[in-house]
């Protein structure tokens, strides 16, 4: 797949080049079937399956199978490693994946790409995941600059990431000793192995327990959920493969809304009503419906959750009553 920059070419049979060459189990193409790629476990794996659950692809995995069909969509969940999925995307095998910011970018900078030419599009940032892939080194250390570590032994499970940040620092010497490892790469140091580390850190709690602490920021991550560029050739530019690809987006995109708002109805006096409103503008306006009793109104609107019960108190002095706070399932903004 070296230096692969298009969708999925075909064959004189019309077979596509990705079903042909496609290191997916036997029979999991299938013409017309999107093919989504979810992490199988990691840190990300669950909240990615609870947004998958609240977007409404309801499927069902068989046991010690790595593949699921949603009912009632043509959509095939692939669960494979989260650091694989990058590069199926990008070689045509599956045609959307979630996976992280890091192994994205990861993957890209091994397979030669610029973030322009890369046969991937970021579709949206799933707002999980979240955390910092750091230099980090023994405590003792830590009070010396990044540069200064240029020319040591590094060990990290990102060697392309962490090539470009100590080609960044230095871009004169390029002899820093950079060793791969797929885990537990925070006890390098204390095995002598490294002289410092770039690794992920979410809570920190792991980097101290090893006597390491932060040196300098590498890469802020989250999860993505990211597809092949849309070409003639791979059949995503149109056709119902791009169309199912666009529900994926606006279902996942729903969701990812609704947990971030609730709808707060209330009731107010006439008098009150401009205040009120002024309180929860919405995400547009908020609504205002006339009640029956002469001069009062109901007005609701979404409020961001951080933000719910202190608009709740101020509509309380602002006169309002009867007020609501009701959860959202889902959305379509």
């Amino acid at each position: 797949m070296e230096g692969y920059r298009g969708g999925s070419p075909t064959y004189d049979n019309g077979q596509s080049w990705s079903a042909a060459k496609s290191s997916m189990p036997l029979g999991v193409i299938e013409k017309d079937t999107v093919l989504f790629a979810i992490p199988k476990k990691g840190r990300i794996h669950e909240d990615v399956m609870k947004i998958l659950k609240g977007s409404g692809f309801d499927a069902k995995r068989p046991d010690r199978l790595d593949v699921a069909m949603c009912k009632d969509l043509p959509i095939k969940l692939v669960f494979l490693p989260a650091a694989d999925i990058p590069s199926y995307v990008m070689e045509g095998n599956v045609d959307i994946g979630i996976s992280g910011s890091d192994m994205l970018e990861e993957a890209m900078i091994e397979a030669g790409y610029l973030d322009n030419d890369a046969p991937v599009e970021v579709v949206l940032k799933l707002g999980i995941g979240k955390c910092k892939l750091c230099l980090q080194a023994p405590v003792h250390l830590c009070d010396r600059p990044a540069k200064d570590f240029v020319g040591k032994r590094i060990v990290t499970s990102f060697p392309s990431l962490t090539k470009r940040f100590f080609d960044g620092l230095a871009k004169d010497r390029h002899d820093t000793h950079i060793k791969e490892v797929s885990g537990s790469v925070e006890a390098a140091c204390g095995l002598g192995l490294a002289d410092a580390v770039v690794d992920l850190v979410e809570t920190g709690t792991t980097m101290k327990a090893a006597g390491l602490d932060i040196v300098a920021d590498v890469l802020e991550t989250e999860a993505l959920l990211f597809q092949q560029r849309p070409t003639e050739a791979n059949g995503l530019e149109s056709g119902s493969k791009a169309d199912m690809l666009r529900l994926i987006e606006k279902r996942i995109a729903g969701y990812l809304t609704a947990t971030k708002y609730v709808m707060i109805i209330c009731n107010c006096h006439h008098d009150d009503l401009q205040k009120v409103c002024s309180l929860m503008p919405g995400k547009r306006s908020p609504t205002v419906t006339e009640l029956k009793e002469e001069r009062w109104h109901s007005v609701s609107a979404l409020v961001k959750i951080s933000e719910s019960n202190r608009v709740m108190d101020e509509l309380v002095k602002g006169g309002a009553e009867d007020i609501l706070c009701l959860n959202l399932s889902n959305t379509r903004m």
